[in-house]
Parts: C-alpha cells; structure tokens; sequence
C-alpha cells in the first residue's frame, strides 16, 4: 500500500523494458532461422531460463555490486568483471552479426527442419540465456540502485521478461516476411555489440544516442516496407486489369 514502491517498481519496469529493447532484437535474429512452433518453443525455454537466472542474481546483491571492483589489468586498462563480461557478450554479438550478414550477402539457404533447425534448437536457447545474462547485467545493477525491496526487483524483472516474450513474437513474423529488415536488425546487433565492448572498456557510448539511431532507421525501414507493399498491389491490379481486358474483347458485348 505504499506509494513509494509502487513509483519505484513502475519506474523499474518501465527502464527494464527499455534496457530489453537489445534484447529483443537478439531474440528475433536467432530464431529467425527456426520453424515458428520450434522457435516459440526456444524463446520460452531461453526467456524462462534466462528469468530464473535473473532472479538468483537479484538474491547475491553484493556480488553483482561487487563486479564493479577492478581485479585486473590489459594493456594499462583496468577491467573488472562487469566489463569483462560486456566485452565478451559485445565480441559475441559482433561475430554473430558478421556472421548472418555474411550468409545474407552470399544468399545462404536455411538448412531443413530435420537437418538443421531441429538440431539448432539447443544451441539457440543456450545462445538466449547467454545473451540475456550479458544485457541484464546493467538492468540488475539499475534494478539494485533504484530500488531496495528484493520482491519490488524482482516483479519488475518478471514483467520486463514477459514483455519481452510478447514482443519477440510479433517482431519475428515481422522479420520473417520482410526479409529485409533482417539485414536492419543485424546491423542493430552489430551496433549493440560495438557499444557493449566500448562500455567495457569505458568508453560509454550513451544510449539515448543508439536508439534514436535504431528509431529512425527504423522508421526508414518502415516505409521502404510500406512503399513496397503499396507497389506490389498496383502490379497485382495491373496484372488483374490486363488479364479482363483481353477477356472483354474476346466476347464483345452484342
């Protein structure tokens, strides 16, 4: 009955969800290549995991607040945990990027379902939980400055989670019919992983900047499929127009 928690768990969610937008482009990208029953499957096994993950980290506070400590040195740069987990998920990110842009560019054909996507599916959740954990990293830590009751984090992690589930599916099918956008959302993880490694090593790349970037070219995107769809129904009632017309003049009216 406190107001106070109830400001701090819908400021909470409501950041949660934003620092989620990364991952939400991730989730498409991997099961992009899964049949849809098969890639929903891996997105709740992946969310769910991930979730529970996020949970028993909420519960060791201090260690995730002690990943801040610097505990070694590389090239004259101190680095503590958190970067160090930050450059490995970013140098993750680029080399899956790199990777489907390159099957995108050499017009890779997706293995079959009983060849390949079936086999992925591990691979895909493992892929999942690995990246979620390197995203919710900042969101825990966010999540401990903000606020001080465990349940308050933890319901705001909960919501942000299923948010991100109902949001993965709709931005899938998205992807999956305009093909497109696939290569948008590469390039968004591929930005994303640049700014994961730069926040690791301190250069901190500040946010507003990257989804403003995704945001317009987004928007870009969004026409270019609108001006698509516009441009295919006018060739289909062309096509439609020029197949009566010889019909009519066949059978003249009397």
């Amino acid at each position: 009955m406190d107001a106070d928690v109830w400001a701090s768990l819908l400021t909470l969610t409501v950041l949660e969800i934003v620092l989620g937008i990364d991952n939400v482009v991730f989730l498409s990208v991997a099961t992009a290549a899964l049949p849809a029953k098969i890639a929903a499957k891996a997105r709740r096994i992946g969310l769910g995991l991930a979730l529970l993950f996020r949970i028993l980290l909420l519960t060791v506070i201090s260690a995730i607040i002690a990943l801040d400590a610097k505990v070694v040195a590389i090239f004259g740069v101190a680095l503590s945990w958190k970067d160090m987990i930050l450059i490995a998920g970013g140098a993750f990110l680029i080399y899956k990027a790199v990777v489907h842009l390159h099957e995108e560019v050499e017009d890779h054909v997706a293995p079959t379902v009983a060849a390949g996507a079936v086999a992925q599916f591990g691979r895909v959740v493992g892929q999942i939980v690995l990246i979620d954990l390197v995203f919710s990293i900042d969101s825990i830590i966010t999540a401990v400055g903000l606020a001080r009751q465990l349940p308050v984090m933890i319901a705001a992690v909960i919501i942000s989670v299923g948010v991100m589930y109902v949001a993965s599916g709709p931005v899938s099918a998205f992807i999956s019919r305009h093909p497109t956008t696939k290569v948008l959302a590469l390039a968004f993880l591929l930005l994303i992983g640049v700014a994961l490694v730069a926040d690791g090593l301190g250069f901190h790349i500040p946010r507003e900047y990257i989804y403003s970037a995704m945001a317009f070219a987004g928007l870009v995107e969004a026409i270019n499929v609108a001006a698509s769809a516009a441009r295919r129904k006018r060739r289909a009632a062309e096509a439609a127009a020029a197949v009566r017309e010889p019909a009519s003049e066949a059978h003249p009216p009397r």
